[in-house]
Order: structure tokens, then C-alpha cells, then sequence
């Protein structure tokens, strides 16, 4: 039970960290990722519901402008209109109501009108981006599966892109695999070990590797490929972190508070001290 806790509350360090970095946020360790009733009893996202809800909170004339523009595809090129449609759509809701999600569903919505591999691939990014800052577990595992869609389509376009291979399965770890799905978690495992077969030195699939490892209990392994990213990027913030963790899990008291002590010197920020600090009196 300790160390599930241990993992439970690790989501205030890599969020303050990342915050430090970077000025967004990277996931939230909410698990431990072993199956469970949680995972498999998780109610379902109703995005209609969910887009339904956000117009009727709008004003009366903006309600109206979305319905005007909804009602402006006319007979003729059909898709052109559409594609036009889902980036005004896109903009309405990032500048005027500055709603991220509808923003990127409807940009994700246009690029899979356009179908290009720019297109698609941006979309995706956007989207994967974004789940990994999504509290909500039923809101996380639909953005997955949206992000999933749009990085299968982009490596059909190009299928020796090994960035997108890395992404896709980034998308089941992040996604239903941090709310407590271990088949999604393992799938996404097995999708970059594919490309670490190939390409042992892409530290983007090792670092999620190494984290996929710590979420899915796989202590020993996520150690090995965490030191593998650490040794090649030692200012790894995320890596650090996730590394103390994977020691902490597999009950490695020593090197766990090691390790949070150097993410503690690298971030030098008293709101991510004080919550390493919180992980440390766990430990103990």
C-alpha cells in the first residue's frame, strides 16, 4: 500500500517540474497502473454531451454565430466547405471562448479532411499533448483513442516515420494506460519496443518505455531504460523523477531519495521542493 501511495502522489513533482521546464505540464502519475475495478468500470466520454453542454453556457449571439456557420455548407465542393467550416470552428473556440478541447477537435476534425501527413501529424501532437494533461480518466482514454486515429492515419502516409510509431504508443501509455488499462499500457509498450528494436539510441521511446515500466509495476525494467535516458540527457527532468519513482516501487530506499534529491538541486524552485520533500517522508 505505501508504495502505491508513493505513486499516487507523485503527480505534484513532475507537474511542478514540468511547469519549471517548460510551462506545460507532463502526466500525472495518478497509479500504479496494475488493472483494476477503476480501470475497467470507468464510465465512458460522451464528447456530443460534453460539446452540447459548453454552447448552451454561451451567449445568445454566439450560439448564433455557431449555428450560422454551421448552416453555411452549401451544395458544391463539399469537403473544401467542411475543412473550412472545422478551422473556423477551431479558431471561434481557441480566441473567443478559449476552450482547448474544442479547438482541437476541431482541428483534428480538418486534418482528417485534408489527409495530409502535415496535417494529421500536427493534430496528433495537439492531441497528445494535451490527454497527458487530462485529469479526467473517461475524458483521457477518449482524447487517446482520437490521438490514436489521427497517428495511424499519418503513418499510413509515411510508415518508416519512427517519431509517429514512438507517438502511437505513447497514446495507449498516457492514455488509458495512466488510468489504470495495463493491456493498454502493455500494447503501447510493445509498439516501442518495435522501435527500440530497430533504434536502441531513440531516447523518446526509451523514456516512455522507462515510464511505462514504473506505471505497469515492471520496477527492474523502468530502472534500466530511465538510466539508459539519463545517461544520454542528464537534465532529464521528467526521466529523473520517473526514475526516483521506479526505485521507491521497487522498494530501493537509497537510490529513490538519491534521486529525488538531485530532481530537487536541478529544479531549485521551493513549490517542487516541498512537494519532493512530501514523497521523501513517504518513503520513510
Amino acid at each position: 500500500m505505501k508504495r502505491q501511495q508513493l505513486i499516487l502522489t507523485g503527480a505534484a513533482i513532475v507537474l511542478i517540474a514540468s511547469l519549471f521546464f517548460f510551462g506545460t505540464t507532463v502526466t500525472k502519475k495518478e497509479n500504479t497502473g496494475m488493472p483494476g475495478p477503476a480501470a475497467s468500470s470507468a464510465p465512458l466520454f460522451n464528447w456530443n454531451n460534453y460539446l452540447q453542454a459548453a454552447r448552451q453556457k454561451l451567449p445568445v449571439y454566439q450560439q448564433n454565430y455557431l449555428n450560422n456557420l454551421e448552416n453555411s455548407v452549401k451544395r458544391g465542393d463539399v469537403k473544401d466547405q467542411q475543412i473550412k467550416l472545422n478551422n473556423q470552428l477551431a479558431s471561434f473556440w481557441k480566441d473567443s471562448v478559449h476552450q482547448s478541447d474544442f479547438y482541437i477537435f476541431y482541428t483534428a476534425e480538418a486534418a482528417k479532411l485534408v489527409n495530409s501527413e502535415k496535417n494529421l501529424t500536427f493534430a496528433a501532437r495537439l492531441t497528445l499533448k494535451d490527454l497527458r494533461n487530462e485529469e479526467d480518466n473517461a475524458k483521457r482514454g477518449w482524447k487517446a483513442e482520437q490521438a490514436i486515429s489521427l497517428f495511424e492515419k499519418a503513418i499510413d502516409l509515411n510508415p518508416n516515420n519512427d517519431s509517429l510509431q514512438v507517438e502511437l504508443g505513447s497514446c495507449y501509455v498516457f492514455g488509458k494506460g495512466m488510468a489504470g488499462d495495463a493491456q493498454s499500457t502493455m500494447k503501447g509498450i510493445q509498439q516501442l519496443l518495435q522501435v527500440v528494436k530497430k533504434d536502441s539510441a531513440n531516447m523518446e521511446a526509451q523514456l516512455v518505455l522507462g515510464i511505462g515500466g514504473v506505471i505497469s509495476s515492471q520496477y527492474d525494467k523502468a530502472v534500466d531504460r530511465l538510466l539508459t535516458v539519463i545517461k544520454t540527457e542528464p537534465g532529464n527532468i521528467e526521466a529523473i523523477s520517473w526514475l526516483a519513482d521506479a526505485y521507491a516501487g521497487k522498494g530501493d530506499k537509497t537510490n529513490a531519495l538519491k534521486w529525488y534529491e538531485v530532481s530537487k538541486k536541478m529544479v531549485n524552485d521551493p513549490a517542487y521542493t516541498k512537494a519532493v520533500d512530501e514523497r521523501i517522508k513517504m518513503l520513510k
